[in-house]
């Protein structure tokens, strides 16, 4: 059968690590050797005709819809990436690359990110941990730290990396649901506004301030970035960003710093915490139909080449890359714990879509192109910046 022979094909490029095969017709093949170990399940030919178009999206679809079986899916991502550079021709996927350069528009921002963040706080609230509902990566200080310690410390490291005082007046562009902000206000008394497209972090972030009892201090409102200048001609002392420049898409990075140019006060210091990529490649059909519409990672050097071009020095980097994969290890056991739940709120392809989508990204993190970018950047030459890092992590 054509569809088996050309799937054996592809498949005999997975050398590193074992690949056990079960294929519609009853038969079995083993591919490579060694460690991890997975096994894939074909119950159609379908499966490997839509891998011809698209080998992402066939794949994603297939498991959605039960098509495809994999366990253990850790194993088997882990496999991929390992294998990538034998499956995959880099010029192909240069050209790829740089073929992908379409603009993610404004007009479309706010479908994208209601379509993930809006899924109800309910959802969410199954798998982040339950003390800040960071869905960012943690910061561990010691692989025993628990999911909730590590979230609290990353709010804690994004603060003093800002060097906030007390009066400060703070921008929170992509604030989610909130904490990072009441957090400010709470331990440094700070100010500030929070700005985001969901509706669903929106209310949460409101009703966290008024129960934390600083909604004195800081607000949050439903609003584009793109719209600050406009609507909120008011520069800040510190202009961060959290989990943003994701979803600012390929070709406005430009814009996304012409904003923080603009609202960030002489002097001011800014700070951008982002998943990178470490070279360009387009997000992948699956990814961006079924879980971040729009999305694309920028690499370092995308960021960093910008920065001189709007008055921005940029005065520390920091690659959390092992604090992701971590961060991801907990989500998707909590995220499988609560199974049942998130079939019964949506159904079994919605569970299966969201289980592929956390282990794909945990052994991106790990063994991938992925990494955790963050960025901080003065506006203007300071020259008082602390000599050492130490302040960053002694209290």
């Amino acid at each position: 059968m054509l569809e088996k022979t050309i799937l054996d094909r592809f498949l005999q490029s997975f050398t590193k690590g074992t690949l056990v095969v079960n294929f519609w017709d009853g038969t079995q093949t083993t591919y490579g050797s060694g460690t991890p170990k997975t096994t894939v399940t074909f119950k159609t030919p379908k499966v490997p005709r839509a891998m011809v178009r698209d080998v992402p999206l066939a794949v994603g679809e297939a498991y959605m819809n039960g098509n495809l079986d994999i366990e253990p899916l850790d194993a088997f991502f882990q496999i991929v990436n390992t294998n990538r550079e034998s499956y995959t021709n880099k010029l192909v996927k240069l050209a790829i690359a740089l073929r992908h350069t379409q603009r993610n528009t404004k007009s479309a921002h706010k479908h994208q990110i209601q379509h993930h963040y809006d899924l109800g706080n309910d959802f969410y609230k199954m798998w982040l941990d339950n003390e800040t509902m960071a869905y960012t990566c943690a910061y561990y200080k010691t692989p025993q730290d628990s999911l909730e310690k590590a979230q609290v410390q990353k709010f804690e490291h994004v603060l003093r990396k800002l060097q906030v005082q007390s009066g400060h007046h703070l921008l929170d562009i992509g604030c989610g649901w909130g904490h990072l902000l009441v957090k400010a206000a709470k331990d440094y008394q700070a100010t500030g506004l929070g700005v985001t497209l969901s509706a669903e972090q929106h209310a949460y972030a409101n009703d966290l301030a008024k129960r934390e009892k600083v909604d004195k201090q800081v607000k949050f409102e439903l609003l584009d970035y793109q719209d600050l200048v406009e609507r909120k001609p008011y520069q800040y002392d510190r202009v961060y960003s959290v989990g943003i420049l994701e979803h600012v898409g390929r070709g406005n990075y430009d814009t996304y710093f012409n904003v923080v140019n603009k609202m960030l006060k002489p002097g001011g210091i800014s700070f951008a915490h982002t998943i990178s990529q470490e070279f360009p490649h387009r997000t992948d059909k699956w990814l961006d139909k079924y879980i971040f519409p729009g999305g694309q990672l920028p690499t370092v050097a995308q960021i960093t080449e910008r920065l001189p071009e709007h008055n921005f020095r940029l005065i520390d980097y920091e690659n959390l890359r092992i604090h992701y994969a971590m961060t991801l290890d907990e989500w998707w056991r909590r995220y499988e714990e609560h199974s049942a739940q998130v079939i019964k709120m949506f159904d079994e392809r919605f569970y299966r879509m969201w289980r592929f989508w956390l282990a794909a990204s945990a052994s991106g993190f790990r063994y991938g192109n992925i990494s955790l970018s963050q960025f901080v950047f003065t506006k203007g030459l300071r020259n008082d910046i602390p000599l050492t890092r130490d302040y960053m992590y002694s209290k």
